[in-house]
């Protein structure tokens, strides 16, 4: 279960929430199957929290929207992605601690 802070992106509205965003956006690129991504995911409602009203935090299904997933080269889940003036701006794989994923959206601010 996604934080209260935590978007569900989708293909529809994906233009609009990330490549259009004002304020950097970290995805969460997922699947329900996915162990680690189901590891990474309180992380990831915690640093929406944090972050809140300075990154945009949310969560993309590749199940569900494996389209836009292909476009920016996510062969393996999780994939968090830093998204800045419509690219991806920094990515990492895999499941990653929460003073890494800080580290990397220090970067962004």
């Amino acid at each position: 279960m996604a934080g209260a802070n935590v978007k569900t992106f989708t293909a529809a509205g994906w233009n609009e929430e990330v490549l259009n965003s004002d304020k950097p956006v970290l995805v969460d690129f997922w699947a329900a199957w996915c162990s680690p991504c189901r590891m990474v995911a309180p992380i990831v409602d915690e640093l929406a929290d944090e972050y809140a009203g300075k990154i945009v935090v949310g969560k993309l299904n590749v199940d569900e929207h494996g389209p836009v997933a292909s476009q920016y080269g996510v062969m393996s889940i999780p994939t968090l992605g830093v998204f800045k003036g419509g690219q991806m701006v920094d990515k990492v794989v895999g499941f990653r601690s929460k003073a890494d994923l800080v580290k990397m959206l220090n970067n962004h601010v």
